[in-house]
């Protein structure tokens, strides 16, 4: 049984992945940073189901949550999802002062948070001769670029696309694997906080229409990606970044038209 942790796993993409993985056997385990009942129901419903699935409260890109962390986990890491991020407006949430702390907070949870993960429990699976890292970026700085978003958000992204890369190249003749996948517009608390709660319900509807497929990705959608980039069907992709975008990250200007592609004029 493989032990898998998943950054940020109480909601949203996260929520989805940990049970992905725990429907696929795995022992899981994820963090959490709000949201202590939530996580306790998701834990406690999967174990009931016969799981194994713990949650930990940590605060990513605090160094002593860090290592309060690596102290708290039963064991080692066999598979690490870098799942947990802010978004432009979930941020907010972590920022005590005005607009010039937002950046500091991007790149210290989204960008540094994962790095002080990988240097925690890569060792480990080096020594132990086996390991895989998954990142989860985003299409807006990981592939693409979105006038209008957050610079300092689209920064933090092409970081964990830069991470993933750099890893690799460093991994190439040992045991662990690494990948990075970049979802575009997945319905999330996050996506909804910063975009869609904004909208009207037929401005939602136009944004919806305007992204390839006319619809937005469900996040056990990229749950499955991700499982599959933790197999050995996956080994190939070594080192990939992935635009699991629908096409959005080929197209970003998507966001901005005033009307469906090949609709009528």
């Amino acid at each position: 049984m493989r032990t898998v942790l998943v950054t940020g796993g109480s909601s949203g993409i996260g929520a989805a992945l940990v049970a992905r993985f725990a429907a696929a056997g795995d022992r899981v385990w994820f963090t959490y940073r709000s949201g202590r009942e939530r996580a306790g129901r998701i834990a406690a419903e999967l174990t009931a189901a016969g799981h194994e699935v713990a949650a930990f409260e940590f605060e990513q890109g605090d160094w002593v949550s860090h290592q309060r962390l690596a102290a708290e986990l039963p064991g080692p890491v066999d598979v690490l999802v870098n799942n947990a991020a802010v978004g432009s407006e979930t941020v907010r949430r972590q920022v005590d002062g005005g607009e010039a702390e937002l950046a500091a907070v991007f790149l210290k949870v989204n960008s540094v948070g994962p790095l002080w993960l990988v240097d925690q429990v890569l060792p480990d699976m080096l020594r132990r001769g086996h390991g895989v890292i998954v990142n989860i970026a985003s299409v807006g700085g990981g592939v693409a670029t979105f006038p209008g978003f957050h610079i300092a958000d689209g920064m933090s992204k092409a970081a964990l696309a830069y991470l993933t890369r750099h890893l690799a190249a460093e991994l190439t003749h040992q045991p662990v694997r690494v990948a990075a996948v970049c979802p575009g517009a997945v319905d999330t608390e996050m996506l909804r906080a910063s975009t869609l709660d904004k909208l009207t319900d037929q401005g939602r509807a136009e944004l919806c229409a305007r992204l390839p497929g006319g619809r937005l990705i469900e996040p056990a959608e990229v749950a499955e990606l991700v499982h599959w980039l933790t197999t050995p069907a996956a080994a190939l992709m070594h080192g990939a970044v992935l635009d699991a975008s629908m096409g959005l990250g080929v197209h970003p200007g998507l966001l901005s038209a005033r009307e469906p592609v090949g609709s009528a004029s």
